[in-house]
């Protein structure tokens, strides 16, 4: 699909051929989306149970069923689509995809937006000297001590009272174990609160291990930012931080006034720049070629950072058990953002090659779409800052505490 954009752009293959192209690869990924994948996670969900072993057909087709029936009431509270469409038209599938698929690339663009210069920017690394490293490690190692001192004195305690016979006269019952926690005989010690008092220090322990490898990690930020490449991302980090501004604002502007672009930035930018400066330009001829190129770089660094993204999040959560369903979860997510891209990247082209777009999706509400991804775009990189702003608040004070 976003070879067929770039081809529209180049003007490989004949127009014909291309709308066929279209309309093939769009059947075959709803017929995915919507039936094949949805299914197939039902069917895993179901192999994990035991009970439903031999009817895990019958229950992988109710999953569906239901998925189905939660996934066309979706499309009821939003106008994206014209009333002529009939219940089986393939508009009524891309309508649906498209809200679920444009919701995730607003959270996700809102979340880069924010947190790409923060990541980027010297200006939000904190000041992280040797000797706080050296403080924190003292106490770790202070808290290990600790701890290898603690379960000496439960081994020679338990060795005492196996030396005594009180292991095999321990009284049994509620009972016993209610006196055994309360009460300890003479010259012995109180195991239970000992065991209590090493999980404690064990956990501060991971604890304090954590936040000297996140010390160690700053430090290395701070050594790599005063690189050449560290210096330029650093650049790059407050280009962004304007953009993610202006992006806000902009976001806030079209919602307010229920605006939505009708030229692509590209053309846009460079009819701007040319009655300014009052040369002569090919505007058509230049912006067709720019936009190849800017379509190009929202391709890649979409895919990029949305696999960058799911694979983190399949290693934090897969099983052997669940990995099945996980990356069949991915796959769904991942083919409804690329349905989502073609809805969003079609107002980024010129005017001219949104026609074959606009012919093959259909009759639907383009511009509902944009106004969405607005708003959950504002709300999402809010939230990011909001949260961003609260853990670099904290993070100071949790590392230099004494």
């Amino acid at each position: 699909m976003f070879e067929l954009i770039i081809f529209e752009i180049l003007g490989v293959l004949n127009s014909s051929s291309r709308y066929f192209h279209w309309k093939i690869n769009l059947c075959v990924i709803l017929l995915i989306l919507v039936f094949m994948v949805p299914f197939y996670i039902g069917y895993f969900i179901v192999s994990n149970i035991r009970l439903l072993h031999k009817q895990r057909l019958l229950f992988s087709c109710l999953l569906w069923l239901t998925f189905m029936y939660f996934f066309w009431k979706l499309g009821d509270p939003f106008p994206i689509l014209s009333p002529k469409h009939g219940i089986l038209s393939i508009e009524q599938l891309i309508s649906r995809v498209g809200v679920i698929g444009v919701t995730l690339m607003a959270l996700l663009s809102g979340f880069g937006a924010v947190n790409c210069p923060y990541t980027y920017m010297s200006y939000f690394l904190r000041n992280v000297t040797d000797t706080d490293i050296l403080a924190l490690e003292r106490r770790l190692l202070q808290t290990m001590d600790m701890i290898i001192s603690k379960k000496k004195r439960m081994a020679m305690a338990r060795r005492t009272m196996f030396q005594k016979g009180e292991v095999h006269n321990k009284p049994s019952g509620f009972w016993g174990m209610i006196r055994s926690v309360t009460t300890s005989a003479p010259g012995s010690e109180n195991l239970t609160l000992i065991q209590q008092e090493v999980d404690a220090l064990e956990e501060l322990s991971r604890q304090l291990f954590l936040e000297t490898a996140d010390l160690y990690a700053t430090k290395e930020r701070i050594e790599y930012s005063k690189t050449f490449k560290g210096k330029y991302f650093n650049f790059l980090g407050y280009f962004f931080s304007i953009y993610c501004v202006w992006k806000i604002f902009m976001a806030t502007i079209n919602i307010v006034f229920d605006r939505v672009g009708k030229t692509d930035p590209v053309t846009r930018g460079i009819e701007i720049t040319v009655n300014y400066l009052g040369i002569q330009f090919d505007v058509k001829f230049w912006s067709q070629h720019i936009s190849f190129i800017l379509v190009g770089i929202i391709i890649v660094t979409s895919i990029r950072g949305l696999l960058i993204t799911l694979t983190k999040f399949f290693y934090a959560i897969s099983s052997s058990k669940s990995s099945n369903v996980i990356v069949l979860l991915l796959a769904q997510i991942m083919g409804m953002y690329f349905v989502s891209s073609v809805l969003l990247i079609r107002m980024s082209m010129p005017l001219e090659y949104r026609t074959i777009i606009t012919e093959v999706l259909g009759e639907l509400q383009f511009n509902f779409y944009h106004r969405w991804f607005d708003v959950i775009f504002l709300v999402s990189a809010l939230s990011s800052i909001l949260f961003l702003y609260l853990a670099h608040k904290q993070a100071p004070e949790k590392h230099m505490a004494p």
